[in-house]
């Protein structure tokens, strides 16, 4: 399930297009903070960003450039503003599509579609899991952070898959060794602390920091 970004600062047509995309089963987040665009970018890493052009405090055309400064997530304009000079600009600025308020939501969707299977080579039904920022690939046994695409062992996988699953709770240490089990045996105590810290040093050199916490006596948890 792709995460898509809303940036619109026009809350009607913000929760409408919202409204719709989750409809489509995608992960919808839409900023509300609009000096803050780039710091919601880097921390929620959407697959594609759905970007106004008149927003407050700096236009699209600068959240764009930002963006492209660091990452060639897909960029989708959608502004009432409906002139050749506006889409060349925003092409140049590195947008991948533009489209003149009003639309048809399909139109929006096939869009947004086109672009994910172009960008990242999805397949219907894709196996993939994301939350707060990171999106685990369950082919390939990746997580990818900010557009960014890094290796997982098979115990760090393993116990990010369960702790992405089951966000919200607290897991044991004990069900996170069962999770671990492998040549009909269980890993001994020390080897989760090592893969714990393994995973979440990786998390947090790519941008994320708190991702799993620890709760003392109880055990883990992604919130």
């Amino acid at each position: 399930m792709a995460k898509i970004m809303i940036v619109e600062d026009e809350a009607v047509i913000r929760q409408l297009i919202g409204e719709e995309l989750t409809k489509w089963r995608f992960d919808v987040f839409a900023t509300t903070e609009f000096s803050e665009v780039f710091t919601d970018f880097e921390r929620e890493a959407p697959q594609l960003v759905l970007l106004d052009i008149n927003l407050p405090v700096f236009d699209g055309y600068y959240w764009c450039q930002k963006i492209r400064e660091v990452s060639k997530v897909p960029i989708v304009f959608i502004s009432s503003r409906n002139t050749n000079m506006d889409q060349i600009m925003a092409m140049n600025m590195g947008a991948d599509d533009y489209i003149t308020k009003p639309f048809e939501i399909d139109v929006l969707v096939a869009k947004i579609n086109a672009l994910l299977r172009r960008s990242y080579n999805y397949a219907e039904g894709g196996e993939t899991m994301t939350h707060n920022g990171i999106t685990l690939n369950l082919d390939n046994s990746s997580m990818e952070i900010s557009g960014e695409m890094i290796d997982l062992s098979k115990n760090e996988y393993r116990l990010l898959y369960i702790l992405m699953k089951q966000h919200g709770k607290i897991l044991s240490r004990e069900k996170l060794l069962r999770a671990l089990w492998d040549d009909e045996r269980f890993v001994d105590d020390n080897t989760l602390t090592v893969n714990i810290n393994r995973l979440r040093r990786k998390i947090e050199q790519a941008g994320i920091q708190d991702y799993i916490q620890t709760k003392v006596g109880q055990g883990y948890i992604v919130p």
